[in-house]
C-alpha cells in the first residue's frame, strides 16, 4: 500500500466503521489516531477525513484484504463494547472484500475469547489459509 489514495481510503474505511454502532468512542479515536500516524497523515489531514466521504478502493492482494479486516476488528474491540451493529457491519465488510466467512467468524471468535482482542498474526494467517486447501 504505497499511494496516498490507498492510504486515506483503508482509514475513510475505520472511520466509517468506527462510528457504525451510533458513537465514536475516545478509545476509538484514538486507536484512528495511531493508525493515521502510521500511515503518515498528520493531525489535520486525520480530523478533515471525518469530513469526507469518498469511495473506496478495491485492495488489491489477499494479505491486504486480511489486514485491513484484522484493523477493523481490532477497532470493533477496542472499546470494549461489541455491539451488534458491528458484528453485522464487520461480516458484510468482510464479504465484499472477498474473504471467508468461515475464517472471519473464526478470528472474531479468537479476538473475543482473547483477554486483548490480540492474536498472534501466524495464527491469523493460517486461518485464512485454511480455506485454501
Amino acid at each position: 500500500m504505497n499511494s496516498f489514495e490507498e492510504k486515506r481510503s483503508l482509514l475513510l474505511e475505520m472511520i466509517a466503521f468506527s462510528t457504525v454502532d451510533g458513537h465514536l468512542h475516545k478509545r476509538e479515536f484514538e486507536f484512528l489516531e495511531i493508525v493515521a500516524k502510521e500511515l503518515n497523515f498528520d493531525s489535520e489531514i486525520f480530523k478533515d477525513f471525518f469530513h469526507q466521504e469518498l469511495p473506496s478502493l478495491p485492495i488489491k492482494s489477499e494479505f491486504q484484504r486480511i489486514q485491513q479486516f484484522y484493523r477493523l476488528a481490532l477497532l470493533m474491540y477496542c472499546d470494549g463494547v461489541l455491539h451488534k451493529n458491528e458484528a453485522i457491519a464487520i461480516q458484510q465488510i468482510a464479504l465484499e472484500m472477498g474473504l471467508s466467512p468461515l475464517a472471519t467468524k473464526r478470528v472474531l471468535k479468537l479476538m473475543y475469547e482473547s483477554p486483548n482482542a490480540i492474536i498472534d498474526p501466524k495464527i491469523l494467517l493460517s486461518i485464512f489459509q485454511e480455506q485454501h486447501n
